[in-house]
């Protein structure tokens, strides 16, 4: 057979670079002008490392390529320049929480494999969607069951719910802007705005929590077990799931009152389901066995990560899966590559002070106020500045560790300052149609304007400071939190 060349470019034909100039410009100069004019106080050896970092955080907003390419280079940079040795570049690989992470994004392949994601679903739509505002109920009750097992608010909200969400709104008749109602608002922003609450809730419901919990023990020494985590935003994250529909009922009034249509829906749908398979029999007895061990692992002993290791094992071995099936799981694999190399060099920065340094000079102002005020300011702030992030991973990566850092130099107490920083980090993607993965995903079925999405996001961010830092500080108070 003859080979099939490649035509050459015609002469004078300019051959366009994959990746657009200006875009490595963006990722380069920020971590070269960090290396040549350190910040004041941090030596040379912090510069180069802290210089990689942010080129390295730049690329995972700027994105000139893929996430998983642009960590890689930077962890052979920190080698071959001398800056770190190579045992400990590769340190991360080492690190439970990467693996807690690789496992939980597996769970997600088999959830969605199955099928039994959307069966739970259509579920609480059939059974508990009889007014809109128990359809929104229905619908946030069905992230909030998948969640802890379900890493991704992108893989959960954009691949399983968003889709539930869509066809819902459909069933009404209301497809797209051009729908005689509002249902179809009503319902994509109730589907968005507590698919990110359920990831704040659980320590394994979005992929950056359990680096939260690494880094708060590096920082901060403050342990954040799997039940530790659920203690703190039990109440405040209820309560916000309780108030967000009833909420965006008034804010965007859905001008229909029947749901016969949602509920006839998802009957039809998991009529073509048919009976509870095999597969998702044994999955939902092997993912209570996980939760189980995750709720008990202070009794037990038992590592969170090899919890998990030991209900994937479980998974295999009963064939919910097979080892094909989660050798195609590109995200997960994805997620272990770039994940190790951030979990190190956010180690190395704590460890050779530069978190330390830069969090005095840019919060020092703080140190001396009473440590509440500092709190809900460096929380306020770090809520906010999300605006200029696309990213949930990339805002902890680059800025978790020195706000935990500031709110330790101003006196919070560690737990304290943890936890509010951690669920801020998945509730920072209220605002915007592109603060995390799944927003885009939200926004692009085409029922709320960029304009109103933003008024609604701002409104509910506010909401969720006043639960979140109001009555939950009070919980917190009363669980010995602080």
């Amino acid at each position: 057979m003859a080979a099939t060349l490649t035509p050459r470019p015609a002469a004078g034909d300019r051959v366009k670079p994959a990746v657009p100039w200006w875009r490595w410009a963006v990722v380069l100069v920020p971590g070269l002008l960090l290396y040549f004019f350190p910040v004041a106080g941090l030596s040379r050896a912090q510069a180069h490392v802290f210089g990689i970092f942010v080129a390295a955080i730049v690329a995972l907003v700027a994105q000139p390529v893929k996430m998983g390419v642009s960590v890689v280079l930077a962890m052979t940079l920190l080698a071959v320049t001398g800056a770190l040795p190579p045992a400990k570049v590769l340190s991360g690989f080492s690190n439970v929480v990467v693996w807690l992470i690789f496992t939980a994004f597996l769970f997600s392949k088999a959830v969605t494999a199955t099928g039994l994601g959307s069966r739970i679903g259509y579920l609480f739509i059939e059974r508990f969607g009889r007014t809109p505002l128990r359809l929104g109920y229905s619908i946030a009750a069905a992230d909030l069951v998948l969640a802890p097992f379900i890493p991704s608010d992108t893989a959960r909200g954009g691949g399983v719910i968003c889709p539930i969400t869509r066809s819902v709104a459909e069933a009404f008749g209301a497809q797209g802007e051009a729908s005689s109602g509002r249902m179809g608002a009503f319902l994509i922003l109730t589907a968005f705005h507590t698919t990110y609450t359920a990831s704040a809730m659980f320590l394994t419901s979005m992929a950056a929590n359990p680096l939260i919990a690494e880094m708060a023990l590096k920082v901060g020494h403050a342990e954040l077990s799997w039940l530790g985590w659920l203690s703190g935003s039990i109440l405040p994250g209820v309560l916000a799931l309780i108030v967000l529909p009833w909420l965006l009922l008034r804010l965007m009034p859905p001008g229909l009152t029947d749901t016969a249509p949602a509920r006839a829906h998802a009957s039809e749908q998991l009529r073509r389901m048919g009976a509870l398979s095999r597969r998702e029999r044994w999955l939902a007895l092997i993912l209570g066995g996980v939760m189980l061990g995750w709720v008990t692992s202070p009794w037990h002993g038992i590592n969170n990560t090899f919890v998990a290791l030991m209900g994937l094992c479980a998974i295999l071995l009963a064939g919910v899966v097979s080892w094909e099936d989660l050798l195609g799981e590109g995200k997960a694999w994805d997620a272990l590559i770039w994940f190790a190399p951030l979990v190190m060099m956010s180690e190395v920065l704590n460890e050779n002070g530069t978190i330390r340094v830069l969090s005095q000079r840019l919060f020092g102002a703080l140190i001396g106020w009473p440590w509440p005020a500092a709190l809900f300011v460096l929380v306020a702030a770090y809520c906010y500045v999300h605006y200029g992030f696309a990213s949930m991973t990339a805002q902890v990566t680059a800025l978790y560790p020195g706000f935990l850092a500031a709110a330790l130099a101003a006196g919070v107490p560690p737990v304290a300052a943890a936890l509010p920083l951690a669920y801020f980090s998945s509730l920072d993607a209220a605002m915007t149609h592109y603060g995390t993965g799944s927003a885009p995903v939200y926004f692009g079925a085409g029922y709320v304007r960029q304009g109103e999405w933003w008024r609604v996001g701002f409104l509910i961010s506010l909401v969720n400071l006043f639960i979140w830092l109001g009555i939950g500080s009070l919980w917190w108070k009363l669980i010995g939190i602080w």
